[in-house]
C-alpha cells in the first residue's frame, strides 16, 4: 500500500447496475485526478504499483462492467459502453475534466471515451493498447479472443478449489517470472468470485470479454475514434506479449505504420517490458510515471 495515499472504495450507479471503484486520495494536497482504466480480464487493482509513483495525483480505477465487482452489471458491453461508464463516474465524483490513461482494452475504452467526450477529458495516455492491433481476416468471435489473448481467454472458463490453486498456476506464467510481487499477489486474490458450487472462478465475465474485444477490433466505433482523436494522446508501447513472447501486442513494424498514419499522437517506446508488466510490476510503473508526470504537468503550462 502506498505510503502517499489513502484507500477507499465506491460504487458509482451507471446503466444496468452499479460500477465500482477504487480511488487512491493524496496525502495531503491533490495537484491531479487521473481515471486509470484497466485491460480487459483485469479489475482496479492492477494499477497498485503505479499508485505510489504519482505522489499528489489523486487516481480514480473502476472495475469496468463485466469485471471485478463490477461483474454483476446487467446490460451490453463494447467500448462505447464503457465510455458511458467512465463519464457517469466523472459525473457522480464531480470531476469535470481529466487525464484517462488506459492500459491494454482500457487504452481503447480512453480513446473512445475522449472522441465520444472531447470537452470532457484532457489528455490520453495509451499504455500499450489503444491503437489498432494486426490481426487475421474472417475469425469468428472466440476465434478472435483466443488468436489475441490465448491462455489468458481459457482461464475464464477454469474453477478453482482455492485462491492458492490460483496463483499458483500464475506464478506459472512466464509473464512474471522475474516480476512476483505483495501487490501482483493482492490484485490476483481480488479476481475471484464464488461459482456457486463451492469452487472460485475469475470474476470476469467471458461473454462480456468476447463483446469488447470483438468489438475493440472490428467495431466502427473504436477505428472511428482512432483517426479522430482530438486531444493530446501519448502512446507507450513494449516489446513483448501476454507470453512474455517477442513481439508483443505491436511489432516495431506496425508502430512505424501508426506512426505514419496518426502524426498526433506520440509515441514512447519502453524496453524490457511485457504487456502486464508495464503496469503490474515495480519497474514498469517506475517507467510509465514520467510519462504520465509529464502529461500531466503539460496541463498546467
Amino acid at each position: 500500500m502506498s505510503l502517499e495515499h489513502t484507500y477507499r472504495a465506491v460504487a458509482v450507479p451507471v446503466a444496468g447496475g452499479e460500477l465500482a471503484v477504487g480511488i487512491w486520495e493524496p496525502v495531503g494536497e491533490i495537484t491531479d485526478t487521473i481515471i486509470a482504466i484497466h485491460g480487459v480480464t483485469a479489475s482496479h487493482l492492477a494499477w497498485l504499483e503505479v499508485v505510489p509513483t504519482l505522489p499528489g495525483v489523486r487516481i480514480v480505477a473502476p472495475d469496468l462492467r463485466g469485471r471485478g465487482r463490477s461483474n454483476e452489471i446487467e446490460g451490453p458491453a463494447g467500448m462505447a459502453a464503457h465510455a458511458a461508464d467512465i463519464i457517469a463516474l466523472m459525473d457522480a465524483l464531480g470531476i469535470e475534466k481529466t487525464m484517462l490513461v488506459g492500459h491494454s482494452m482500457g487504452a481503447f475504452v480512453s480513446v473512445v471515451t475522449a472522441y465520444l467526450h472531447p470537452e470532457r477529458i484532457s489528455r490520453i495516455a495509451l499504455i500499450d493498447g489503444g491503437l489498432p492491433l494486426e490481426v487475421p481476416e474472417g475469425l469468428t468471435a472466440e476465434a478472435l479472443v483466443k488468436h489475441i489473448l490465448g491462455p489468458t481467454a481459457a482461464r475464464l472458463e477454469m474453477r478453482f478449489a482455492s485462491a492458492d490453486e490460483y496463483l499458483d498456476l500464475w506464478r506459472a506464467h512466464p509473464a512474471f517470472a522475474d516480476a512476483w510481487t505483495p501487490a501482483l499477489e493482492r490484485y490476483l486474490a481480488y479476481d475471484l468470485v464464488p461459482d456457486g458450487s463451492g469452487a472460485l472462478r475469475p470474476a470476469t465475465s467471458f461473454a462480456v470479454t468476447v463483446d469488447d474485444t470483438v468489438d475493440l477490433n472490428t467495431g466502427t466505433l473504436p477505428r472511428e475514434a482512432i483517426t479522430g482523436i482530438s486531444v493530446p494522446a501519448v502512446f507507450v508501447w513494449v516489446p513483448r506479449g501476454l507470453q512474455d513472447e517477442t513481439p508483443g501486442l505491436y511489432s516495431p513494424e506496425q508502430v512505424g505504420r501508426l506512426e505514419e498514419a496518426l502524426p498526433s499522437v506520440r509515441f514512447r517506446f519502453i524496453e524490457d517490458l511485457n504487456h502486464y508488466t508495464v503496469v503490474m510490476s515495480a519497474r514498469g510503473a517506475a517507467a510509465i510515471a514520467p510519462v504520465i508526470a509529464a502529461e500531466l504537468a503539460a496541463l498546467h503550462v
